[in-house]
């Protein structure tokens, strides 16, 4: 193990990166080895620069950060991600465990917090942020889904299990719809139908629900790129 922590940084806004940057090395034993603002950039970076930490957002245009924690692990084998994220939410924390993980901190959360992480997840343990750290929730939020397969929910059509899954690994309507060849309307409907035929209002319940119902799961891998047609 290095004596110095080599952090690759991503995340979509440069001034974020910026000061995420200054923290970074001005700690001792830390540097920041690169920056990315997009997940396909982390990715190729995190295989040329092999970084024992990425600190990576979840939401970011293109590919999301869930999305991306398997593809940085194999690119970078015996890194460790750590997800920066906006989002103090059990479902978030679940999804982002699901998908390889090894550290989830808030960005309302202090820079120490930040900064203790790093140094956790570079020792080989986990680090929760403070404000979700409660042992119950985290140890569900750290079981893996089981299954491989594509699991069948009853109560949705295939479509609307299909762009449920898309939602849940955090797709925008306007990238659904390019994936699977629709309207930005069309998919703006499905995601309605959603709501409605599940009780759900907010985003993060519909990524508890695909949790639940095995819909998202690290054994399986993310919805691919290929436009489909419509049903």
């Amino acid at each position: 193990m290095s004596d110095t922590i080599r952090v690759l940084l991503v995340d979509d806004h440069a001034i974020l990166r910026a000061g995420l940057s200054l923290l970074i090395r001005s700690q001792p034993g830390m540097e920041v080895v690169g920056e990315a603002e997009d997940a396909a950039t982390a990715v190729r970076l995190a295989g040329d620069l092999k970084p024992d930490i990425v600190v990576l957002d979840i939401s970011m245009p293109g590919e999301s950060g869930l999305e991306a924690i398997g593809k940085l692990i194999d690119a970078a084998p015996g890194c460790r991600v750590l997800v920066l994220t906006m989002h103090d939410d059990y479902a978030y924390l679940r999804a982002a465990m699901a998908a390889g993980t090894s550290g989830y901190v808030v960005k309302s959360a202090a820079d120490e917090e930040l900064i203790e992480a790093i140094r956790r997840l570079h020792q080989g343990r986990t680090f929760i942020s403070v404000s979700l750290d409660h042992d119950s929730e985290v140890e569900a939020a750290s079981t893996p889904v089981q299954g491989g397969e594509r699991h069948l929910v009853p109560e949705l059509s295939p479509r609307e299990a299909e762009a449920l899954e898309y939602v849940a690994y955090g797709y925008t309507s306007q990238q659904i719809a390019d994936r699977l060849g629709l309207s930005v309307k069309t998919v703006d409907g499905y995601r309605a139908r959603l709501s409605e035929k599940l009780g759900l209002r907010s985003r993060a319940e519909l990524v508890r629900y695909a949790l639940e119902k095995g819909i998202l799961d690290r054994h399986r891998p993310p919805p691919g790129s290929e436009p489909k047609e419509e049903i």
